[in-house]
């Protein structure tokens, strides 16, 4: 199978610090790149979650204060609360 190049744009401390790494793992970057591609194609998906951590809905504190409420609702203890839509009341 033929080879060919690409080209890609990084800031250059993330590049120090990704070579860096795949030095230490024993591979250049090529080769991590080629196996990160060799992984997508071969699982259809990027092989890693991808997530926006700081949405606060999402955060720690927030999703265990939601299962409390609703371990309390669900025991008849805790206040239910109609859901009132923008501009409903506007």
């Amino acid at each position: 199978m033929g080879q060919t190049n690409i080209n890609i744009r990084m800031d250059e401390e993330l590049k120090k610090q990704f070579d860096s790494f795949c030095n230490a793992v024993g591979m250049n970057m090529s080769t991590a790149i080629n196996i990160f591609a060799k992984t997508v194609v071969r699982e259809r998906r990027i092989p890693f979650e991808i997530a926006l951590d700081s949405d606060p809905f999402y955060s720690a504190e927030n999703t265990a204060r939601l299962k409390k409420a609703a371990a309390e609702i669900e025991v008849g203890k805790g206040t239910v609360h109609e859901l009132i839509e923008d501009g409903e009341n506007a």
